[in-house]
């Protein structure tokens, strides 16, 4: 099962990583250069927890840390 957040609706998204080299021109350089950029994940913080559903039922969820600090979910 893929980690999305049954409650925000969270899921991993596509970035990249940028190598860069050489020194700023702050620091007295000529100026920082990409050299390479390569394609990474960035996965949200989401935890398989027992959520208590309105009808009392109890159920495991993949829900995010987010939705579990604002209290939109009842642990069970």
């Amino acid at each position: 099962m893929a980690r999305i957040c049954a409650i925000t609706g969270k899921r991993p998204t596509k970035g990249s990583i940028i190598h860069r080299k050489g020194q700023s021109k702050k620091s007295g350089g000529i100026g920082t250069h990409v050299t390479k950029t390569t394609k990474r994940l960035h996965k949200p913080n989401v935890q398989r927890i027992r959520v208590r559903l309105e009808t009392g039922e109890v159920k495991r969820m993949w829900v995010s840390a987010k939705a579990i600090k604002a209290g939109k979910v009842q642990k069970a």
